[in-house]
């Protein structure tokens, strides 16, 4: 009797030891252990995604990643700043000694990235990454590093195209910047500070954001990281199409601070076939500043609605002024074509070819006008010497 009675200790002990370490090792094996805390267990992977993507696994862009990838690339370029002696702020120095003692000029390193939207080897990017350069050096995707050459500029957008003689180019694909919508996924891919090339992750902000320093660019608003040496890179949808081209970013500390701005691809688009064709942006121009019309504006002119842009300004033989129109006139429509605000009618204007009589439907007086405006040539906006790079 005494040896059953060891025999039965020792399976139990034994039993209890194999249970411990089960418990330990494969607790989902204990299918009676009562759970910490009750949970909503999936059944298994979402037949679709939190973005409307279908998907077998976990969320994942790196297939957009991998696309656009190749298509962007490092822009490293050289200019020679002049530099001012602190000793020339002293009128009575300047007096005697005038510019004799000038600094001489001082080379710095300008860095950027562009996109590749051409087998041809044409590089969109931003202007102020080669504004003022002397050598521009093109590093892609496969490590090789080739001379750019510009092609043209529009600072007025802030884009400019770049041209390499490579080949085994992978242009971009383009994307539709019109169909961006607030909370849409995006990734931002481009050179930041050097450390290489780098993807970042955000959504869509806003759309139409208006920069007082682009007058002709509704800018799409992004929380992906953009900083310095991103100017110029793709911000691309969730298929890796392009669907901008990060140009600044809004920071009281010169680093990210979630606010960043991207040139869409649409208005990038039609500068970048100008540029090729022809080398520069031809816009039209009719010599007015133009401010949207607010309630209050409204209210103390006697206006029954907003819509439309009022002319604040006149330039003395402009061809607004030689058409008759006057300040405080209210565009309407140009060609044709409604104007609800100010800048629907810059980029209209813009849009126009120089010497085209075009009609122009104001409202003066509470009584509808329509006037003919021979299009002038904009005079490109001019660079100030403190302007960023």
């Amino acid at each position: 009797m005494r040896k059953l009675w060891l025999v039965f200790a020792q399976a139990v002990t034994a039993t209890l030891a194999v249970i411990f370490v089960v418990s330990l090792v494969k607790p989902e094996w204990m299918a009676w252990r009562r759970p910490v805390v009750e949970v909503r267990q999936s059944a298994g992977p979402s037949p679709l995604g939190t973005v409307g993507i279908p998907m077998r696994g976990p969320l994942t862009f790196s297939e957009a990643a991998r696309k656009a990838i190749p298509s962007v690339v490092n822009i490293s370029a050289t200019r020679q700043v002049h530099r001012r002696n602190p000793l020339l702020d002293d009128p009575a120095f300047q007096r005697f000694f005038g510019e004799r003692f000038s600094l001489p000029p001082e080379t710095q390193l300008s860095l950027g990235s562009g996109v590749i939207v051409s087998g041809e080897g044409y590089i969109l990017t931003n202007d102020h990454v080669v504004d003022g350069v002397s050598d521009i050096q093109v590093t892609l995707h496969d490590g090789r590093t080739v001379a750019g050459k510009i092609v043209g500029t529009d600072p007025d957008t802030d884009l400019a195209v770049v041209r390499v003689a490579a080949s085994g180019l992978t242009p971009i694909t383009f994307g539709e910047s019109d169909r961006a919508r607030v909370g849409d996924v995006v990734l931002a891919i481009g050179d930041p500070f050097s450390v290489g090339q780098t993807v970042t992750m955000g959504i869509v902000s806003a759309v139409g954001r208006e920069i007082v320093s682009n007058p002709y660019g509704s800018f799409i608003q992004t929380d992906a990281a953009i900083n310095p040496g991103n100017s110029g890179g793709a911000l691309v949808d969730v298929n890796g199409n392009l669907i901008g081209i990060n140009t600044l970013i809004f920071s009281r500390s010169g680093g990210y601070q979630g606010i960043g701005f991207a040139i869409p691809v649409g208005l990038a688009k039609r500068v970048m076939e100008q540029i090729i064709e022809t080398g520069s942006v031809t816009r039209g121009w009719f010599g007015i500043e133009v401010t949207d019309i607010t309630p209050e504006l409204a209210e103390s002119l006697g206006l029954k609605a907003t819509n439309g842009a009022i002319v604040g300004a006149i330039e003395r033989g402009s061809p607004a002024e030689k058409s008759g129109m006057k300040l405080g006139d209210v565009i309407l429509s140009v060609d044709g074509r409604p104007m609800p605000d100010t800048s629907t009618t810059l980029n209209a204007i813009a849009a126009m070819p120089p010497g085209k009589s075009v009609p122009v439907k104001i409202l003066r007086q509470a009584r509808e006008m329509q006037l003919d405006v021979i299009v002038g040539r904009r005079k490109p906006r001019a660079r100030t010497e403190d302007e960023s790079p």
